[in-house]
Parts: structure tokens; C-alpha cells; sequence
């Protein structure tokens, strides 16, 4: 089936969740006018389907290709990604000064998902760019940021994340990775990354590596960690790719999926003989590897959100279509289409409403990003507190609705050949990569409860609680949070109990968070509907979905407690070799 942009969905959540009639009040965000908004998503839905979408199949089938000239995309890709860099769609929220439109990081996330939508594996090839952009943008150098900014804005040059080593996954302080000083001002880069998304392509005409390394007599662990520029081909005086750099990618992944993002191990300096240029101060990588992050981090918890619309969308397709059996306590026996029987319809109900769910907590958090952008420190705060939840509980409700699809389809579900499938291996590794689901955890409690003395969570509760108002499930699970919130803020919780509650509790916190968001879109639909305003297919749908989130999801939510609020002994009652037995 074609994929069809949520174009109205979009610019319901963008205007009464990330609140972007707001911040088109500032002189910075004054493009993001009505007309624009539409603009740009009718114009991003059009290439994510027309351009995009057609070629998910054959990247998901064929896939990325390691040969003797470099990695080989398939067939379409590299025209694909010049209608998008032509469109301009790279540099909607790419800073101005730099060829850039400057425009909210909210607006670029709708794009993105359009994109994603249509093609997840294709985009992660901006969504990285998006990282190195950032770095550039907050810690680069004048000249790095002349250089190097306006064709990574505009998508004629991409950029890496290299991070990871074999022995330096999560640890990232236990990279090798070095680099000398050399007399022309440069560095030289030795080492070798894994794990490096679009390490490798054939798609532009350079590709910028933002590496991180070890310089010499560098502290031990994350306090020795540098970051660094190192361009594919090294720039000749008129600032275009001219030599190549000595950098080259040794393998790429096979993986469950996500075919045609070539996942590539990265060799430096095997002639001893690549360049790289320090960003920021030395020793200063962590802070600009967090940089990169939180933003990608926003943008990994929406690719959750874009195969619940892709799967969502193929599901109910599939539903419409196919016929079989009657239905249950009907005068007829005739078969009915499966999406009239009562356990298909809670499923397509259930993957609807998850998905509407984290699409509002993900805008949510990248409008706060916009609105901390320009100086409002509560919301800086409030954004810092969502991002592991947009993460984490993004791409968990993005897995259970691929895996809801593959239920829905049945038997065909199973066989490639419906591609109900494609969406469950593509999505699993979202919560792996970009620090781990659990690492999100462990974020929220052990950084993000404390935030401004507890100000950040007590204020996020505080909202949710008061938005609860004719809501008894979503105000019994703000008051569970609460509980949780002070249990481990109590000196009765060990460093091992918080952890053990982590998970539970970043499950709790962002489904309250979207019960709250969903409370608020379920009461401007409803308003709408009864004044005969937009389209009441949709808004009858927006409410029954937020109906659903709110009467089942939420309470599921509440049966966490007891495990939030658990001693952690269990956990060590056995020893190591146990755990083999």
C-alpha cells in the first residue's frame, strides 16, 4: 500500500502540543507563520511519499553494499537524496548564518518523520547530520563553522557520530582511539569505530566525521576524551573536497535491519596519514558528544513514532482488506472484513493510540527545546527532563505497535512479503542505539530527578496532576509518581534500588506525560467536533484514540508502582554463576 504523510495529525500536534503559533511570535522563529507550516508539510509529505516511501522495499531487500569503489547504495537512493537536497529540506532548522532557515527544531522534527515514515533506514543519513550540525554550531570554531556548516546544512555533505569502539560501548570513557599533534596546527587520528551510521556512502560528495580520540598525557575515562573534525576528503584552497583523507571503512554490519543504513567499522590513520582538526578545547569531547546527543536522542524517540504510522497504516490497510469469518454474535454468517471483529479493532485502536501517544510527548519535548532556545529556563529544564522519555518510551511504544501489525496481519504477518515485518526488525534497534532504553533510565534517576533541587520533576508532576481534571486513572497515576518520586528520593533507596526502579518508573512518568498530552488533545477535539470546525473523520478518531490511551494504557501504567517502590535484593540474592544455571 502507498504511504499517506499524516499531514492534518501533524499540524494538530505541532499547533496545540509544541505550541509553534507561539513561538512564530519571536523574531527568531517569525517564519514559522501558518501558511509556512503548511507549506512545509504538504511539500516534506509529498517527497517522503513520492520519492522516499518507494524505495523501502528495495533498501530493506537489496540493502547498502561494500564494494572495491566504497559503499554502493541501491538503486534510487542517490537521486532520492538529491531531491532533498535541492528541496532545501535539510536546512529548515539549520542556523541561518550558515544558509540556513533557522526555523524550530519542532518544524524539523515533522519533517523528519515524514521522512521516516517513508523510510527510516534512508533517514538516518540527515539525522546525522543533525548531530554534527549542532556540535559545529555550539562548539566549532569560526573558521570550522564557514567551512563546514553550509553544505552540511543543506545536506551536500553528511556527517558522523564515531564513538563507539569494540571495547567502548556505553563506557565510551574507555576509547583508544588517539591523537598526535602535528606541526601544520592539524592532528593526527589512529584508531578504529564501529558502529558508525552512514560511516560510508555514495550518496554526497564528502562525508564529516566527528571523531572522538585521546590526546596525549589525557586523564583516564571521560575526562580525557577530545573531539575531533575529520573530513572524508580534505579540503583544497577553495574549501572543496580535494585529497583524500586516510580514513576508510573496513566492513559494514548485517543486521536484523534497517538494510539500506550502511552501519560501518571505521578505520583512522592506518598510513598514519589522517587529518583531523580539534572542536572546542581538548578534553572537552564529552560536552560536545552531549551536544550531538540530546537532539538525536529526541529524534531516535521519533523514529518510534515513524513506524507506529507506517505499521499503523499497513495494518489497518490490511484489516479493510481482508476477509474472514463472521463476526461474533452478528444475525449473518457471512464473513466480514477482519477490522469488524473486536480483538482486531482493540489492536488497531491500541497502535493508533500509542502512536498519537508518542508523537505528542516527542513534538512536546522539541518544542521546549525551542522555546529554551529562546532564553525560557523552564523549559530548558523541562525538555532536559523528557528527553530520556521521549527516547526511551518513544521507541518502546514504536516496537509494540510493529509487533501489533505483525499480529494484526497473522499468519501473513510472519512472510516478508506483506513487509509487516520489515517494520518490527527495523524499529528493534532504536532502543539500543543513541544510549540504551535503560541508560535513559538511569538518566532520569539519576541526573534528571534532582534536577534544580527536584524544581524540573516537581513542576512536570505538578502539570500533569492539574491537567488530570475529570481523568481519575491519569490523576491516580500523577499520584503514583509522586509516590515513586519520593521513594527514591528517600535515604531508604540504595543506588541499586533506584536503578532496579528506573525502568519502571521511566515507563510510569511518560505514560502519565502522555496522558496528560492526550487529556489536552482529547478536549480541543471535542470542542472542535461540536463547533462543526476541521475534518470530523479525524477528529472523531483523535478522541476515541486519546479515549483509549487514557481508559486502558494509563491504568497498565499504575501496576508499575509496586515495582518502582521494590527493594532491589532480588536482583542480587543469587551470584554470577547462578544466572547459568
Amino acid at each position: 500500500m502507498s504511504f499517506v504523510p499524516p499531514v492534518t495529525e501533524q499540524r494538530f500536534v505541532l499547533d496545540h502540543i509544541a505550541d509553534i503559533s507561539h513561538l512564530a511570535e519571536s523574531e527568531r522563529f517569525a517564519e514559522a507563520s501558518g501558511d509556512m507550516v503548511d507549506a512545509i508539510l504538504e511539500g516534506a509529505g509529498q517527497l517522503a511519499a513520492g520519492e522516499w516511501a518507494p524505495l523501502n522495499r528495495v533498501g530493506d531487500e537489496v540493502g547498502a553494499k561494500l564494494t572495491e569503489d566504497g559503499v554502493v547504495m541501491p538503486d534510487g537512493f542517490r537521486e532520492a537524496y538529491q531531491a532533498y537536497v535541492e528541496g532545501g529540506w535539510g536546512t529548515i532548522a539549520a542556523p541561518a548564518d550558515f544558509g540556513g532557515q533557522g526555523m524550530p527544531f519542532s518544524m524539523a522534527a515533522a519533517i523528519l518523520e515524514s521522512l521516516g515514515s517513508a523510510n527510516m533506514a534512508f533517514s538516518l543519513c540527515p539525522m546525522l547530520s543533525v548531530g554534527a550540525i549542532e556540535a559545529l554550531t555550539h562548539h566549532g570554531s569560526p573558521e570550522q563553522q564557514a567551512a563546514y556548516l553550509p553544505k552540511l546544512s543543506t545536506g551536500e555533505w553528511t556527517g558522523t557520530m564515531n564513538l563507539t569502539e569494540p571495547q567502548a560501548g556505553s563506557d565510551v570513557g574507555a576509547l583508544k582511539t588517539k591523537a598526535e599533534p602535528a606541526e601544520d596546527g592539524s592532528w593526527r587520528i589512529k584508531g578504529q569505530k564501529i558502529y558508525i551510521t552512514f560511516g560510508e556512502h555514495d550518496l554526497a560528495d564528502n562525508i564529516i566525521h566527528l571523531v572522538l580520540a585521546r590526546t596525549p598525557g589525557a586523564p583516564e575515562g571521560t575526562k580525557g576524551i577530545s573531539l575531533f573534525l575529520v573530513p572524508r576528503y580534505r579540503l583544497d584552497e577553495n574549501g572543496e573536497p580535494g585529497e583524500a583523507n586516510d580514513v576508510r571503512c573496513v566492513s559494514i554490519e548485517h543486521k536484523l535491519g534497517i538494510h539500506a543504513s550502511p552501519t560501518c567499522t571505521m578505520s583512522f590513520g592506518d598510513n598514519d596519514d589522517c587529518h583531523g582538526w580539534l572542536i572546542g578545547p581538548e578534553n572537552g569531547g564529552m560536552r560536545a558528544m552531549f551536544t550531538m546527543m540530546n537532539n538525536a536522542r529526541l529524534n531516535v524517540g521519533l523514529q518510534g513514532v515513524q513506524i507506529g504510522e507506517r505499521a499503523t497504516q499497513q495494518a489497518v490497510h490490511f484489516a479493510r482488506e481482508r476477509i474472514q469469518s463472521a463476526r461474533a454474535g452478528a444475525g449473518s454468517r457471512e464473513p466480514v472484513a477482519i477490522v469488524g471483529h473486536p480483538d482486531v479493532r482493540r489492536m488497531l485502536l491500541r497502535m493508533k493510540s500509542l502512536t498519537m501517544a508518542a508523537r505528542a510527548l516527542v513534538y512536546y519535548a522539541a518544542g521546549q527545546v525551542d522555546a529554551a532556545t529562546l532564553g525560557d529556563e523552564a523549559a530548558r529544564a523541562r525538555s532536559e527532563v523528557l528527553t530520556p522519555l521521549a527516547k526511551a518510551y518513544g521507541t518502546d511504544a514504536g516496537c509494540e505497535v510493529a509487533d501489533l501489525g505483525v499480529q494484526v496481519h497473522g499468519g501473513m504477518g510472519f512472510v516478508e512479503e506483506t513487509g509487516a515485518a520489515q517494520y518490527y526488525r527495523d524499529i528493534r534497534i532504536a532502543p539500543i542505539y543513541e544510549g540504551t532504553n535503560g541508560i535513559q533510565a538511569a538518566d532520569l534517576v539519576g541526573r534528571k530527578l534532582g534536577l534544580g533541587g527536584g524544581e524540573a520533576m516537581g513542576a512536570l508532576l505538578a502539570d500533569i496532576a492539574g491537567g488530570a481534571e475529570g481523568e481519575p486513572h491519569l490523576a491516580a497515576l500523577a499520584a503514583d509518581c509522586e509516590t515513586v518520586v519520593n521513594w527514591l528520593s528517600s535515604g531508604d533507596a540504595s543506588v541499586d534500588d533506584r536503578l532496579a526502579a528506573s525502568y519502571p518508573f521511566l515507563t510510569m512518568l511518560s505514560v502519565a506525560t502522555c496522558g496528560w498530552l492526550m487529556a489536552r488533545q482529547l478536549r480541543i477535539a471535542q470542542a472542535q467536533l461540536d463547533a462543526g470546525a476541521g475534518d470530523s473523520d479525524f477528529l472523531q478518531m483523535k478522541i476515541a484514540a486519546a479515549r483509549f490511551y487514557l481508559d486502558q494504557i494509563v491504568p497498565e501504567a499504575s501496576g508499575l508502582k509496586a515495582a518502582a517502590t521494590a527493594k532491589a535484593d532480588i536482583l542480587y540474592s543469587l551470584d554470577e554463576e547462578s544466572f547459568a544455571a
